[in-house]
Order: structure tokens, then C-alpha cells, then sequence
């Protein structure tokens, strides 16, 4: 074997056992579990338990399924930042980071993430129902087994499939109240499944050469830009009849449908001009905004526009 190889493979192996040189604060195990990414998904959480429970709230029972799922999401992320941290090494954006900068060693990262799992689990299993703790695991193995660790190095379905995981929390949120999966539920998971793909392809095109650097299999590198605006366009139009199905099925009211059509009409146009712009980096920037501007209100949206049910 050469020795070019075993020493190169012993020093990696010593960089990630060795204490790191710089004592890690709160603040960088905090950051690790990425809670603005948290606080993103805990949104739909809240706009699927505010139209199961039609503005009657339990709010233990909304306090404990945000702090559980809170707590498993954040599990999820400490343990993407694990294993993606060689490929975070060869990104300007996420080189600095605590586990490629050596803050933190995977082994304490691993073992943070575990407590936070476990304890995001116990909280959904005990305090709110045994079904949101199973669709905590289910979020959790599509985000880390999945998604990070199989498909993101290794095939441009990792957006499309990895999407799974994107879409369980509104649907904890809603199970967390109705302790069942019906139709309602369905057509949640279906709106962030169908709202993934054009969001992470735009940051995809956005970021093309630093995912090619890092080694990521992304639609873009792999596919070009060209194919990936085009692969955006059956996702958003899939968003149309979801939103409608929404109001049909008496979930929400035509506050949320008209509204709801006027923002993704507004993403929609936005995610077209890319096929004409001369400037596609900011295009996709603009792209990847609309499409956070859209998640925000659209379960904004959904709060105000639940119909309130008299007892």
C-alpha cells in the first residue's frame, strides 16, 4: 500500500479524534443544530396543528409537539453537519462551521445529536401522541440515512427524495391533534414535498461550482441549468391543485385560497424569468427568496384562513 495513502489516512483519523484546539462554546453547539433551518420547518408544525385543531388549541399539548419536534429537526441537522463535514471543508460558505474547523470533534457532535433525538422522541412519544413520535423517526432516517449520508453524495434524487423528510413537520403538527393520517394530512405533506425541489434547485444553480467542488451530485452539477429550470416547473404547477384541494376538503377558507394562488402565482412568474434572464446568478438568488417568502406566508396564511368551528 502506499504510505502516501496510510499516512494521509492516519492524519485524518487523528484530526478527528484529537481535542480541538479551540474550546467550543454554547454558541457552537447552538449553531450546530442550525436553528434557523429549525425554526424554517417549525412553521408548517404550526400552520398543520392550527387547522386540525380549527382555532381550538391545546397549548400544552402545541408547546410539547414544538419543543419535540424542535429538538428531533435539530438532531437531524447536528448529525448532517457529521457527515458533511469533509465536503464542508471545500465550501467558502460552510468551511468555517464548527466541525470542519475542528470546534467541535464528530464523536461530541454524535453524541449531541443522540440526546437531542432522544429527547425530541420522548417528548412527542409521552407528551403528545404515539403517532408524532413515529413520524419524528420517519422525518429523522429520510433526512440523515437518506438523504445526507446515500443520496446527497451520490445522485441528483437526493432533492426529490429527500424531500421526505422536508415534509413531515406540518403533518406531526396535524397528527399531533387528529392522532391519525387522513386526507388532510396528506395534502400538507404534499404541499412542502412539491415546495423542496424548486426551492433547493434554485440555491442549487445559486451555488453550482461550490456543490461541484464539494463532490454533491446535485441536478444542477450533474444535469446542468438549463434541465433544472425546467425540472422546477412540474413542482410548482403541482402547488395549484394542492392549494385548491385544501380549500375543497374544508380545511381552510378562500382567504387562504386566494392568497395562497397570489403567492405562488407571484414564485411561479418569478421561477419562469429564469428562463430568459442573462443574469442567472441573480435569478436564482431571487428564485430561492421568493420560494422562502412563499413558505413564510403561505402557512401564515393557513393560520388566518382555518375556519373556526363553534362547539
Amino acid at each position: 500500500m502506499d504510505q502516501t495513502i496510510v499516512n494521509d489516512a492516519s492524519a485524518t483519523r487523528a484530526e478527528e479524534t484529537a481535542t480541538p484546539a479551540v474550546r467550543a462554546s454554547w454558541r457552537d453547539y447552538y449553531n450546530l443544530a442550525k436553528p434557523r433551518m429549525i425554526l424554517t420547518n417549525l412553521i408548517p408544525a404550526i400552520g398543520g396543528f392550527w387547522i386540525a385543531s380549527k382555532w381550538d388549541i391545546d397549548w400544552m399539548v402545541f408547546a410539547y409537539m414544538l419543543i419535540g419536534a424542535g429538538l428531533v429537526m435539530g438532531s437531524g441537522c447536528v448529525f448532517n453537519n457529521v457527515i458533511d463535514r469533509e465536503h464542508d471543508m471545500k465550501m467558502a460558505r460552510t468551511k468555517k462551521r464548527a466541525l470542519p474547523s475542528g470546534t467541535i470533534s464528530p464523536a461530541a457532535a454524535s453524541v449531541y445529536g443522540t440526546a437531542l433525538g432522544l429527547a425530541g422522541l420522548a417528548v412527542l412519544y409521552f407528551l403528545v401522541n404515539p403517532l408524532a413520535a413515529f413520524l419524528g423517526v420517519v422525518g429523522h432516517v429520510a433526512y440523515v440515512i437518506v438523504y445526507t449520508y446515500w443520496l446527497k453524495p451520490t445522485s441528483t434524487w437526493s432533492t426529490s427524495v429527500g424531500g421526505i423528510s422536508g415534509s413531515v413537520p406540518p403533518v406531526i403538527g396535524y397528527c399531533a391533534v387528529t392522532g391519525e393520517i387522513d386526507f388532510g394530512a396528506v395534502l400538507l405533506f404534499g404541499l412542502l414535498f412539491f415546495w423542496q425541489p424548486p426551492h433547493f434547485w434554485a440555491l442549487g444553480i445559486r451555488k453550482r461550482e461550490e456543490y461541484q467542488a464539494a463532490g454533491f451530485k446535485t441536478l444542477p452539477v450533474v444535469k446542468g441549468v438549463e434541465r433544472t429550470k425546467r425540472q422546477m416547473v412540474p413542482y410548482l404547477l403541482a402547488l395549484y391543485p394542492t392549494t385548491v384541494l385544501l380549500y375543497t376538503g374544508g380545511y381552510v377558507n378562500v382567504f387562504f385560497l386566494v392568497g395562497g394562488l397570489v403567492l405562488l402565482s407571484v414564485w411561479t412568474w418569478q421561477c419562469l424569468k429564469g428562463f430568459f434572464t442573462k443574469d442567472e446568478s441573480a435569478w436564482a438568488m431571487g428564485a430561492f427568496k421568493h420560494s422562502l417568502y412563499y413558505l413564510t406566508f403561505i402557512f401564515v396564511l393557513m393560520i388566518v384562513g382555518t375556519p373556526i368551528v363553534s362547539a
